[in-house]
């Protein structure tokens, strides 16, 4: 594998797991916020206690697509800084706000219940803007004025394909969000909230299944050599389909006499579902970072100073990884946390 395949996985690898754990994150906080009046089923309280460790690990991984993109492919982050200003700048903003309020909450009682409307709120907001980045990348929406390229932002927001992509980042972040928390409930043995977010799983994947086909749709006129790419990975595409057929019915096979559902073994299956997508996605972008103007190859760093970072990715990641490992056994398989019952964020 050449030094800018290696290094373009390496940038992908990124985005697939911040846009998991993302919106894993961002959806807690919706949900939070949805059930904050119904405490007999203690809904907001999994959500509080899931989302209070998670969005600090979820901001390493933006920081690591952000260096690993100006590191690796300084060409194209030119382009994407320069055309994504405005919308980047009210997500940084957005982020801010967000990170300040779960900063705060563990000080003061009282910033609690408006880090929860804030938390819910930009729940949402902050994943559809996020996803602009894609369309933006297929072309159709950047023009070159007096030397320099601007984002036709009205044509960007009255595009079907970008409104596409916006639902789909939306109803991917409920799904993804409501299915981790059903995991969760299950293993602090909260059977209502359980039933809350499986139920709410169970209605917003065929939702997001939908979602995912009218990206597809709307490629096909706005995007062909996208759409083009993305049949020629159709296998990949249908293997992500069935594993996601696989994970509702994980959902709903029995578990012991009373129990609904393999939660754990769903949120594997639908993990390992996005990544099939992401990968047909992924193979078919390339070799363009930003069509038709930056290839891979265009945008790519001097070979020496790419093996000089990706060493350092390399040690940096060795050291952080078990980290991460010990950050998960304490979080997801810990009952002592799980099963806290007092209200709100833990400190």
């Amino acid at each position: 594998m050449s030094d800018v395949l290696i290094a373009i996985t390496v940038l992908w690898g990124f985005i697939f797991i911040y846009s998991v754990m993302a919106t894993m994150d961002f959806g807690a906080g919706f949900w939070s916020l949805v059930y904050i009046n119904k405490e007999k089923t203690n809904a907001t309280n999994i959500a509080n206690r899931y989302l209070s460790p998670t969005w600090e690990v979820t901001n390493v991984f933006i920081v690591a697509i952000v260096v690993a993109l100006f590191s690796f492919f300084p060409g194209a982050t030119f382009t994407l800084g320069t055309v994504l200003l405005i919308p980047g700048s009210i997500i940084l903003l957005l982020l801010a706000v967000r990170s300040g309020f779960l900063v705060f909450s563990h000080i003061a009682e009282e910033y609690r219940k408006p880090l929860t409307y804030i938390s819910g709120v930009t729940g949402f907001l902050i994943p559809g803007l996020l996803i602009l980045v894609l369309p933006v990348t297929h072309g159709n929406y950047i023009e070159v004025r007096n030397g320099v390229e601007q984002l036709l932002f009205g044509e960007l927001l009255t595009s079907y394909h970008a409104w596409s992509f916006i639902g789909f980042a939306i109803s991917s972040t409920l799904f993804l969000s409501s299915l981790l928390l059903a995991d969760f409930s299950n293993h602090a043995d909260e059977q209502e909230a359980y039933k809350i977010y499986r139920r709410d799983a169970l209605l917003l994947g065929p939702v997001t299944l939908l979602m995912a086909f009218l990206v597809i749709f709307t490629m096909r006129y706005e995007a062909v050599w996208m759409y083009q790419g993305m049949m020629e990975h159709l296998p990949f595409l249908l293997a992500s389909v069935f594993a996601f057929l696989l994970a509702g019915l994980f959902l709903y096979l029995p578990l012991g006499k009373r129990k609904l559902g393999w939660p754990r073994i769903a949120v594997i299956v639908i993990v390992l579902q996005y990544l099939l997508a992401s990968y047909a996605y992924g193979r078919a972008h390339l070799p363009y970072l930003v069509y038709p103007t930056i290839t891979i190859e265009d945008g790519f760093t001097n070979p020496n100073a790419f093996r000089a970072l990706f060493v350092s990715y390399i040690f940096g990641f060795a050291i952080l990884f078990p980290g991460f490992i010990y950050f998960w056994k304490l979080f997801m398989k810990d009952k002592r946390y799980a099963k806290q019952q007092k209200s709100g964020y833990s400190k």
